[in-house]
């Protein structure tokens, strides 16, 4: 028996290695990774940039506490400064640290100007920000909630797509809206610009703050750095994560200066967010990410993928029934049961791939997968639609002769 919480429904496969696209079992049996660690593995595995940009963080300091000037840190917050909408950074060790620094941001801004009872954030079903209990008050999905006791009060869940009912539900107690430009868990839904535009114009009509959740969907996942690029917009603060530190634990809230500048020392702290080897794993990443032509090549092979999926809804319309998602992170909903689909891509063919809600099998190769790579995880989707097929053609079969 494990000695570890059942938190998770675990398979017994282990991992010894990873090269590129591919993750090697105990073994040596080759796997095509395309669930990267839940969108973290950004640069695949064993990027040698990374792995030299580790073993020389290493040799130096590990560990220092944010009392102390980390200059790894103020470089990688200043490179993000200079490639984002934001003026400053906080980092943290996960996602849902950065989006609970967000919210703590939010509010605390409006308290400081005076506003004290402007403090409820207006957020959205499927939505997915974290397992902290101010997150899963924020997510407000009641799977999460249950047996945790009374929620963090100050959230308003509305369903995605409605602009009518965000601006019906603002108060003079509304601070923010709170947002993933594609949600992940909650189903691969992607927000259209309109939309996203939509809610920007309401938060400067009103004087409210965007905050966005990036943490799935930024990081160059969607072909541009950051997926509210492509509507046009900027936040007022944001969460970042997974592809931040390509599987280093490291996250960041960004946010403009006069929003950041409320949260004044005693406000907020973390023990290991940005320490020496974590900025140094940010700024090995940055290296990789920021270099020309990394986005367009990555823009280039969400376009090849999207390209591939819909030759694949129609050849298997009974399977295929909805493709979702931007970019290389893509969501097919199926017909089949998902994880069933999931676990035979992963036993029958070796393939990785995740599950998310709405019956959604999610593909989230790294971002320096090639269009074989894509072409090879589209023979194997092939051959599962291709099984489940024949056995429906054969079951139906069975019983007309009965």
């Amino acid at each position: 028996m494990s000695a570890l919480y059942g938190t998770y429904a675990r398979s017994d496969l282990a991992f010894e290695r990873g090269e590129g696209v591919r993750l090697f079992a105990q073994d040596g049996t080759p796997y095509l990774d395309f669930h990267a660690g839940v969108a973290v593995n950004a640069l695949g595995h064993g990027d040698p940039h990374m792995v030299a940009a580790l073993k020389a963080a290493a040799e130096k300091v590990w560990h220092t506490a944010n009392t102390f000037t980390i200059p790894e840190q103020e470089r990688l917050g200043q490179r993000l400064v200079d490639n984002t909408f934001a003026d400053a950074c906080f980092f943290t060790n996960s996602g849902t640290e950065a989006v609970e620094c967000a919210v703590k941001t939010a509010r605390h801004y409006f308290w400081a100007k005076g506003e004290t009872d402007r403090y409820e954030i207006i957020a959205f079903t499927g939505s997915f920000h974290g397992r902290t209990m101010g997150m899963i008050a924020a997510s407000g999905n009641e799977h999460y909630l249950e047996g945790f006791g009374p929620p963090l009060a100050g959230f308003k869940h509305l369903a995605p797509g409605d602009l009518k009912a965000v601006e019906a539900a603002i108060t003079p107690k509304t601070c923010a809206i709170l947002i993933e430009p594609v949600q992940g868990e909650g189903g691969v839904t992607a927000m259209t610009g309109e939309y996203m535009r939509g809610l920007r114009a309401l938060c400067d009509k009103h004087g409210m703050l965007l905050i966005l959740d990036e943490v799935q969907c930024g990081y160059g996942r969607t072909g541009k750095f950051f997926a509210h690029e492509w509507s046009g917009i900027e936040p007022d603060i944001m969460a970042v994560a997974k592809g931040i530190g390509a599987g280093f634990p490291l996250g960041a809230c960004l946010a403009k200066g006069e929003v950041a500048k409320s949260m004044i020392p005693g406000t907020h702290g973390s023990t290991y967010g940005g320490n020496p080897l974590a900025s140094a794993m940010g700024n090995a990443v940055l290296d990789r990410m920021l270099a020309p032509g990394f986005f367009d090549h990555v823009d280039k092979m969400g376009q090849r993928l999207n390209w591939h999926l819909q030759q694949l809804a129609q050849r298997f319309p009974s399977q295929v029934l909805e493709l979702r998602g931007k970019g290389l992170l893509a969501g097919i909903r199926i017909a089949s049961p998902v994880r069933d689909v999931a676990v035979r891509l992963r036993d029958e063919h070796h393939m990785l791939a995740m599950t998310a809600n709405e019956n959604v099998l999610r593909l989230l190769p790294p971002l320096v997968v090639t269009e074989a790579d894509i072409e090879e995880a589209m023979g194997k989707l092939t051959a599962v639609f291709e099984a489940i097929e024949a056995e429906a053609a054969g079951q139906a079969s069975g019983n007309a002769t009965a």
